[in-house]
């Protein structure tokens, strides 16, 4: 490997750490002073509320990293859920008894450091794997763990902009502007 080559794959890795840490930044600062019972409430015509959103990204985020480093055998199979399948992962959507916006903040610090890490340890962000089944994914089409760490960052970045709406009905809140 030479230099030149080195250089690029460190400032590559720089650019996608950065990118995650900003997408990540304004989701969880739609949260700022907000009471466990804010985080759960539904302000729109939409299920979601904050603490679920953070929840999903969470949730989504660690089975990405799983996928980049075992492919599609670390996602569910969802050609095979069940309607119980669904009902279980739509609690990822909203805050459920006993949960915590700490608890959930928490663990989703704990998500992104682990996915950072793998970001500055894995070998290669050329590595491929074939997609997990599912409805929404191309047959046959494979990622590789740069476009999957790509995918985390845009759907944080689009879940962002949902969690500035649903702040914005609570209380008037803006995460910019």
């Amino acid at each position: 490997m030479t230099e030149t080559t080195h250089a690029i794959t460190t400032d590559e890795r720089a650019d996608l750490l950065e990118m995650l840490a900003h997408s990540r930044h304004f989701l969880r600062f739609t949260t700022r002073d907000l009471t466990d019972e804010q985080a759960g409430q539904r302000t729109t015509a939409s299920a979601l509320c904050l603490g679920g959103l953070i929840k999903h990204v969470t949730s989504v985020e660690r089975n990405w990293a799983g996928f980049i480093l075992n492919g599609p055998s670390a996602m569910p199979d969802f050609t095979a859920m069940t309607e119980a399948d669904f009902a279980r992962r739509a609690d990822e959507f909203r805050m459920l008894p006993g949960e915590t916006l700490a608890g959930v903040l928490a663990d989703y610090d704990e998500t992104a450091r682990r996915t950072d890490e793998l970001v500055t340890t894995l070998p290669d962000l050329n590595a491929t794997h074939p997609l997990p089944e599912a409805p929404w994914n191309e047959p046959g089409a494979r990622w590789s763990a740069r476009r999957v760490l790509l995918h985390i960052a845009a759907e944080t970045a689009q879940h962002a902009g949902h969690a500035d709406i649903i702040r914005e009905s609570l209380d008037g809140a803006k995460s910019m502007g």
